[in-house]
């Protein structure tokens, strides 16, 4: 038997010995810990990376997630194990240590965070994404596994604020759109829309300071780039857009829109400074169909829904404005929807067939 099978099975025999029993999990970790990690996740042998990733999720509990996060070489064996997911994406043991393990400690997760490239940081958010999509929020099904901790939650609102003005390069040329920093930012805003969906479980995201702003701002800054023409922010009709290649930032100021339309739900303050910074109208102005932007006007008639609930100024805005004819609603009745005022309030209503 050559080297290669050998190192194969050895660490076979360790993952099996280690599943179930603790005790040969600490005894293995003791002995393994770090210096073994390093030397196999790493592996040029993509089996033996992989049975190295089986051994490393057999032996993981928090204790032993605290090593990793409290060891400059234990950050390095978590960092391996998010690169053999990048590696092998269809290896479980090695997706199961990020979304069982590592997600559920927001401290691991910043400090190897910092230290991964852009690519990296791609991948583990689509992991999140994917997480966050293994059951529907508001189901009893759910269990405490499926959740992401609100400081995570934070953390990652934080990023994309730090740096969602990265991806107004995109404006700029064809070739920004490798640009790595843009792309961290859009798959940030996608965990974001789909964290902010499940209101009863992550309500704080509408209280984390600057969100809502910086989110009104970017979508401001995109759609005035968008109005001077011939880039991805502006609006675009294409017949041939069946054989085109997506651009990535394809449908960010939808999904910015469908941001600002959670963070507003059954939250006043949200609503009223909404409101305040003027972006009932802005939101109103992207109420376009927009082959950059698939169901923009469908989100944009959920954020003014969410703006409008149980709040008479906003109703106010947007009736004055359609008093003054400054407001277009043809979008909504082309998708069997109208706008009536009753008693001073708007009320969304469906067609009837033939109207």
């Amino acid at each position: 038997m050559g080297i290669q099978p050998a190192l194969r099975c050895g660490l076979q025999f360790l993952g099996n010995a280690a599943s179930g029993n603790r005790e040969s999990q600490d005894c293995i970790w003791k002995h393994a810990f770090p210096s073994l990690f390093l030397n196999y996740l790493n592996h040029a042998d993509e089996k033996a990376s992989a049975y190295c990733s089986m051994v490393l999720y057999s032996c993981l509990d928090d204790q032993k997630l605290k090593d990793l996060q409290n060891n400059a070489n234990g950050l390095n064996v978590a960092l391996s194990a998010v690169r053999v997911c990048g590696k092998q994406p269809d290896l479980d043991w090695a997706i199961w240590i990020v979304t069982d393990y590592f997600l559920t400690s927001p401290e691991l997760v910043e400090a190897i965070y910092s230290r991964m490239t852009s690519q990296e940081r791609i991948f583990f958010l689509e992991l999140i994404i994917a997480k966050l999509g293994e059951k529907k929020c508001g189901t009893d099904a759910i269990s405490a596994n499926t959740d992401i901790p609100l400081k995570l939650v934070e953390f990652l609102a934080h990023c994309f604020q730090e740096n969602c003005k990265a991806v107004l390069c995109f404006a700029a040329d064809a070739a920004a759109n490798e640009n790595e920093e843009a792309l961290v930012v859009v798959r940030l805003l996608d965990c974001l829309c789909e964290i902010s969906s499940c209101h009863e479980k992550y309500e704080c995201l509408q209280t984390q300071p600057g969100l809502l702003e910086d989110a009104i701002e970017i979508l401001q800054q995109t759609h005035l780039i968008g109005k001077l023409g011939g880039n991805v922010f502006s609006i675009s009709h294409s017949p041939s857009r069946v054989e085109q290649v997506l651009h990535p930032a394809e449908g960010f100021k939808a999904h910015v829109i469908r941001l600002i339309g959670n963070l507003c739900y059954r939250n006043r303050e949200n609503q009223d400074r909404v409101r305040t910074l003027d972006g009932i109208p802005l939101i109103l102005d992207n109420c376009s169909i927009d082959d950059n932007n698939p169901f923009m006007n469908q989100w944009a008639v959920f954020a003014i829904r969410n703006l409008t609930e149980h709040n008479r100024e906003n109703q106010e805005v947007i009736s004055k404005m359609d008093r003054l004819g400054l407001a277009d609603t043809s979008f909504l009745r082309s998708m069997g929807l109208d706008v009536q005022e009753r008693e001073g309030t708007l009320m969304l209503k469906s067609l009837k067939k033939g109207q």
